[in-house]
């Protein structure tokens, strides 16, 4: 028979905990949902109330659970990349060494992302920390400060001495459903589109040249919790670092038009400059709230659906961003997904959930 898994989500709540958790739960795991503010939404998820920098509040939210596997999928946006790092392996270490006389951890993956190859987002438009794309594991730290390598650094301490497995996973922009969350480029662009359609408006790329013409690809979700699943159950793929996209590659004029089809609105490609959907989102949340009284959607609050300073990050970039996806495939990680396909499916939920019109 075998071992009983544990799971343990640690951000159970953001795009990538509650695809993740859905997953295990459909394999048959035993998950429990880490978060400030627990998840009730997904069936089968045991919730979990604890916040990651307070030791008493992880020792008493974690006192009868003794996990098997542990994913940490969340970190805490700061004002300068020194806080992040202070702040972001505190939330690492601090869990991580709760857990520890337990003595139960098997795995640890650990989620992080492009940034760390691309340095902090206040370094993207900086001379000199451009990467060669596509991105590959094996490309060495840069020499910025990163609080992603300040968490890995953590997960590889606690390793060392606890003795578990573990693996990191490099997502590009995450595409998939949930609500509230910091850094959601889908339900950004699905809710300024449905604002362009309600108003009349163009739907008009915010990003740089480079970013429109360039090679891109995004991460769905759902790949992204498949990746963890395998990495976490496959032998050969323990301790190793990961890159994880949909496996397909795009342009986002060809893109644009794309989405815009789907709402029946015009889109305008790139004109001139840089157009941030930041600025241009700010002078609608009177509108957002019409629209969502007519509409009878669940959110009137336009801050809750969109991240528009997140979707300006990724799409102003001034070089192509593309990810090599050969060392997960090389050991045997093969899951494909569609990104039309992707957009499509969560802008389809979103509906259904009566979040967008």
């Amino acid at each position: 028979m075998e071992n009983k898994k544990f799971a343990l989500v640690v951000g159970a709540t953001g795009i990538t905990g509650s695809n993740l958790a859905q997953e295990l739960i459909a394999k048959g795991w035993t998950t429990y949902g880490l978060s400030r503010n627990p998840n009730h939404s997904i069936e089968d998820l045991i919730p979990i109330q604890a916040d990651l920098l307070t030791i008493e509040s992880l020792e008493k939210a974690l006192e009868n659970i003794a996990p098997t596997h542990v994913y940490f999928t969340t970190w805490m946006r700061n004002d300068t990349e020194e806080e992040n790092i202070r702040i972001n392996s505190a939330l690492v270490r601090n869990l991580l060494n709760v857990l520890s006389p337990k003595k139960s951890i098997q795995h640890v993956a650990l989620v992080t992302g492009l940034k760390h190859y691309l340095g902090p987002f206040e370094a993207y438009a900086k001379e000199g920390t451009l990467p060669e794309t596509p991105v590959r594991e094996e490309h060495p730290r840069l020499p910025l400060p990163n609080f992603y390598y300040a968490q890995e650094d953590e997960v590889y301490k606690a390793s060392e001495r606890d003795g578990f497995t573990w693996s990191i996973h490099r997502p590009h922009t995450v595409i998939g459903y949930a609500v509230g969350n910091l850094m959601n480029m889908g339900t950004t662009l699905a809710v300024y589109a449905s604002i362009c359609k309600e108003t009349g408006r163009k739907f008009i790329w915010p990003g740089s040249l480079e970013q429109w013409n360039g090679i891109s690809d995004v991460t769905d979700a759902r790949i992204l919790a498949k990746q963890l699943v395998w990495a976490s159950s496959t032998e050969a793929a323990k301790n190793q670092a990961f890159n994880i996209t949909n496996g397909d590659i795009f342009r986002w004029k060809w893109l644009w038009k794309r989405l815009a089809e789907w709402f029946g609105i015009e889109a305008v490609g790139f004109e001139n400059s840089i157009k941030p959907l930041e600025k241009e989102m700010e002078n609608y949340t009177e509108i957002w709230k019409e629209i969502a009284q007519k509409y009878g959607l669940k959110e009137e609050n336009l801050n809750k659906l969109s991240s528009a300073w997140h979707t300006d990050l990724d799409l102003g970039r001034p070089l192509e961003v593309m990810t090599d996806m050969s060392t997960s495939r090389k050991f045997g990680f093969t899951e494909y997904q569609n990104t039309e396909q992707s957009f499509i499916d969560l802008f389809e939920k979103l509906k259904a959930e009566k979040l967008i019109p």
